[in-house]
Parts: C-alpha cells; sequence; structure tokens
C-alpha cells in the first residue's frame, strides 16, 4: 500500500466507522462529545468548551422503524434516519446536541428529540443581509454559549473562542485546496475516497483533521497529474450518500471535481471574518453565507455559483442530488435549472434517499446520462 492509500484509508476508517471513532477519541483524550444536528451550527463555541463537535448525518442505508412514530412519512431520510439512531440509542454517548431550525422538518425534530443529551436549540435569521440579523443571531449565539456552559459546567472564554476561529478557518483553507488538488488527480480519488476525506472532519479534532489533510495534499502533489479521459461532473444538494450511490459514477468514470453540498463544501466555502467579538464574528460568516436554500438570498446566486464552478474545474455537467421531500432544495431547482439552460450548462436531477434499498434505478439513469455526455 503507497503512503497515499495509507493516509486516504484513515480518512476512510474514520468515515465508516465515526462512533468507533469518536469514543476513542473520547476515552484517549477525556474530553466529552456534542452532537450537532444539519446543517450549520457554531461548531467553534462548541470546540472553545473542550469538547468535540460531532455531526448527526444520518447512516447509510438505515432500516428505519420506530422513527416512523415521530415523523411523517414525508419527512426526508435524513431526518428519519437521525431520529432513528436517537431512538435506538446510538446517539446516548452525547453530552448534549445542537439544533439549527432552517426547515420545518429540523423546527418538528427539536421538539421530538427523545434521546440521553440535552438539546439548544437555536433559529438562524432569513433576512440576513441587513446589520439587525447580525445582531440577532449574536443573541442567539449567547444562548447556545451559556447552555452549553451550564450543560457541561465549563467557561467558555472569547480567547478560547478566538483560538476555535482560527483552529476552524485553517481546516476551512486547507479543505478548499486539497478540494482544487483533488480535481486535477481524479485517478487517485474517486467519489467516494474524496467524500471520505471530507466527511471524516465531521468525527475529528479539525485540527488533526487539518494537518492529515497537509500530509495528503503534499504526498498527492508530488505525483504527476495525468489526463483524465473520463466526464467531470459537480455535485450539488445536501449529500451524495449512500457509497454506493457514488461508486455508480466510477462505474461510468465520472470524476466529482467540486461539490456544492450542505454536509461537504458548503461547510467550509468561505471564513470567519476577523474581529474582537467572536460571537459576532461567527455571526457575520452566516451572513457573508450564499448559494445554498437553507440561507435565504433573494437573489438566488446558487445558479450562478454553480456556473462559474463549472467553468472553473472544466466540469461536463452538474448532478443535482435532491434529496427526497427537502422543500427548500426543491424550491431552488427551478430557478438554476433555467439558468443552467441559459448558460449551456449540461445537468440532470437525482433523487437521493439514505433508505432506498436499491439503487438500479439510479445507475440506469446514470449510465444514460454518461452516455449523453
Amino acid at each position: 500500500m503507497s503512503h497515499i492509500d495509507e493516509l486516504i484509508s484513515k480518512f476512510q476508517d474514520v468515515a465508516n466507522h465515526p462512533k468507533k471513532t469518536v469514543l476513542e477519541y473520547k476515552k484517549n483524550t477525556g474530553k466529552g462529545l456534542v452532537g450537532i444536528m444539519p446543517y450549520y451550527a457554531p461548531e467553534e463555541i462548541v470546540y472553545a468548551a473542550g469538547y468535540l463537535p460531532v455531526g448527526l448525518f444520518g447512516a447509510q442505508k438505515p432500516q428505519i422503524s420506530a422513527a416512523r412514530t415521530y415523523l411523517p412519512p414525508f419527512a426526508c431520510s435524513l431526518m428519519q434516519a437521525d431520529m432513528e439512531l436517537q431512538l435506538n440509542g446510538t446517539y446516548d454517548c452525547l453530552d448534549a446536541v445542537i439544533f439549527s431550525v432552517p426547515c420545518d422538518t429540523l423546527r418538528c425534530m427539536s421538539q421530538k428529540w427523545h434521546g440521553k443529551a440535552p438539546v439548544i436549540v437555536f433559529t438562524h435569521p432569513q433576512n440576513r443581509k441587513i446589520d439587525a440579523a447580525v445582531d440577532f443571531l449574536k443573541g442567539e449565539y449567547e444562548h447556545v454559549r451559556s447552555e452549553l456552559e451550564r450543560i457541561l459546567g465549563v467557561t467558555i472564554t472569547d480567547m478560547a473562542l478566538q483560538e476555535a476561529i482560527k483552529v476552524y478557518n485553517e481546516n476551512r483553507r486547507v479543505m478548499r485546496e486539497f478540494c482544487d488538488v483533488a480535481a486535477q488527480y481524479p485517478q487517485i480519488f474517486t467519489p467516494v475516497k474524496r467524500h471520505d476525506v471530507i466527511k471524516a472532519r465531521w468525527f475529528m479534532d479539525k485540527a488533526e483533521h487539518t494537518a492529515l489533510v497537509r500530509q495528503l495534499i503534499d504526498a498527492v502533489k508530488a505525483e504527476p497529474v495525468q489526463p483524465w479521459k473520463g466526464k467531470k461532473i459537480i455535485l450539488s444538494g445536501i449529500m451524495a450518500e449512500p457509497d454506493e450511490f457514488l461508486d455508480i459514477f466510477s462505474e461510468f468514470n465520472m470524476a466529482v471535481v467540486a461539490d456544492d453540498l450542505a454536509q461537504e463544501s458548503r461547510q467550509y466555502r468561505n471564513d470567519v471574518p476577523s474581529g474582537i467579538d467572536p460571537l459576532e464574528q461567527l455571526a457575520k460568516w452566516w451572513q457573508d453565507f450564499d448559494g445554498c436554500p437553507l440561507a435565504m438570498n433573494p437573489d438566488k446566486p446558487r445558479g450562478q455559483m454553480l456556473i462559474d464552478m463549472a467553468k472553473k474545474y472544466d466540469a461536463d455537467a452538474v448532478v443535482v442530488c435532491l434529496m427526497r421531500f427537502c422543500d427548500p432544495e426543491e424550491f431552488d431547482y427551478p430557478i438554476y435549472k433555467v439558468e443552467f439552460e441559459e448558460a449551456g450548462l449540461r445537468y440532470t436531477v437525482l433523487d437521493v434517499d439514505l433508505e432506498s434499498p436499491s439503487l438500479e434505478q439510479m445507475r440506469t439513469r446514470i449510465q444514460a446520462f454518461s452516455e449523453m455526455l
């Protein structure tokens, strides 16, 4: 096994065994765990408290049963999976869970959570571009901070918050560099391997993840860039799982050269700005963030952002991974669909359902799209 393969396997082990990873971290460091529900939350506050933020993005091909008692059938499979996991005790190792509530299902989930860990709920303002939005969100983050201090029995200082912001911004910068490098080496980074490197950041100390990604970047850069004979695509949506779904792209010689996924690059698209008030800085990150239907912007820049992304990475097409029953994503689609057509950017739409027992229909659609390209 080459050094590159060894490094990638470390990320894959983390991505494929998240609970094992975080429990080992807790045992080795003595630090606790705080769950971060999708999609955007001030992880830096948790990090500054001396706890590990843990992403709660469901499971691959979950078996949903108990969750149906609490959620309607039209709740997305990600929320169904998270509800199932907390009901079966998977999340009992958490010391607290932080909920943002940008969609109707998350509002419902935050009130129906039956896990052992106490819940902290906050609201993102949707009229985001005005000064009052920063003031409001700063107040929400003050609530998150005080609740974490109360529940965990810690004091979260401004100095610790500034240090956490530095750690997270460095991870964001390194992850953006990784995505640029991975796009040049599709022979090394299959869609699944690329995904695993990114997904692992949800279950690792960000400083450790950053250091490991740096090693991977340096190792890959030492290899010659080879021409890619297949097609290049960009994924857009909430998430692109299970792994078998991503494997289909490899099967038809399609490389993921960039993404616009809430689970992936939207998390590190921009840095937290500098300043003297850490909570205000974190609030401004939300104000600056764009291109996601969960962050309201009447100008709807997502379509043009994807068009620009396709030009930057010389992508042949955009694959929209439309989470089934995700209203915000569905509302956005007709708008950027028209923009794609006007720009001559090829695209296709695929329904993402974590619970789907078979991907044969998906395979047929992806094969047909690859032949069209």
